[in-house]
């Protein structure tokens, strides 16, 4: 009997290099850091591990290269528990990688060169049938080339999440069309619409253009405001208020701990409403902020308090 997922990853895996600044640095300036490190991340293997450490059971499939990078991934993923049967090692690829930069008040800078990722195509999705058809939720992103990911997503029968990031400008629109849910940014959001997305009501604006374009259940998180969400073909907007957070520490990562936590908890409690889903997602991101890191800082089911969260009057929102 195969086994059974509450989350599948088709996505990126990618090794961050973080330096550490007193704030970013401006074109053609050369910064004194005071600290760097080295992690694993992608958004896709990010937001898988996220999943695996509330409790899901979780699948991964992408690509890595042979290399020393892609062998410690390929060890890193399943000591978190990670299913990496379809996670191949590739000869003559160099595993993605990202350089990040880290100020002292969270704000960060990234640039990726995503390397063995872009070898991940529609032939996978056929290979990785097994934990596709023995899964709640697939998530999917847009680090790996997009007509795998439009496969992927058109194959899969339950629940998908399609997280368009990085930012598409001129998007396919059958990924707006073929997930459950599109999820992204206000920036992502902007550039995908062409609308100005800096407050919530310009977010509900933008929200309704994605629906215009095919979306069906749309999510929009906003930061430090919260997120808000329209559900397929309802006509209201609902405003998720955020989680207040004392000291930044390191925002990346965030987002990835963020779709991660929304996949777990509609896995994991189909019942759920989306509202208290949402509240429970943007609590997970708002502790991964205060560590620094992006997996390290994702925490686990026991450190978050989230069973009051999804039962209790702690979840706050409005229609908008």
């Amino acid at each position: 009997m195969s086994e059974q997922f509450d989350v599948v990853v088709f996505g990126s895996l990618i090794v961050d290099f973080i330096s550490y600044v007193p704030r970013l640095p401006k074109v053609g300036e050369t910064l004194h850091g005071t600290k760097f490190a080295t992690g694993f991340g992608g958004k896709g293997a990010n937001q898988c591990v996220a999943a695996a450490r509330l409790g899901s059971r979780t699948a991964m499939v992408g690509k890595l290269g042979n290399d020393p990078w892609g062998k410690n991934y390929f060890n890193a993923l399943q000591s978190e528990g990670v299913n990496v049967d379809h996670v191949t090692i590739l000869d003559g690829q160099s595993t993605g990688i990202a350089q990040i930069n880290v100020a002292n008040n969270g704000d960060n800078q990234i640039v990726i060169v995503v390397g063995a990722n872009n070898s991940l195509h529609q032939d996978d999705v056929r290979a990785s049938a097994n934990v596709l058809n023995n899964a709640k939720v697939l998530i999917c992103q847009l680090e790996t080339p997009a007509q795998a990911t439009i496969e992927a997503l058109k194959t899969f029968n339950g629940t998908s999440i399609m997280n368009a990031a990085p930012g598409l400008e001129n998007i396919p629109l059958d990924l707006l069309k073929c997930c459950s849910i599109f999820c992204v940014n206000e920036s992502e959001t902007a550039l995908i619409t062409g609308m100005a997305v800096e407050t919530v009501m310009q977010a509900k604006s933008a929200l309704f253009k994605l629906r215009d374009m095919g979306c069906g259940t749309i999510i929009i998180t906003l930061g430090e405001k919260g997120a808000i969400f329209g559900l397929k073909d309802c006509a209201k907007v609902v405003h998720v208020k955020p989680h207040k957070v004392d000291k930044v520490v390191d925002t990346t990562g965030a987002g990835d701990a963020f779709i991660g936590a929304l996949a777990h908890f509609i896995a994991t409690d189909p019942s759920a409403e989306m509202t208290h889903c949402i509240a429970a997602a943007n609590l997970v991101a708002a502790l991964s902020v205060q560590k620094p890191g992006t997996q390290t800082s994702f925490p686990r089911f026991e450190d978050t308090g989230l069973p009051m969260v999804l039962s209790s009057s702690q979840c706050e929102w409005e229609y908008i």
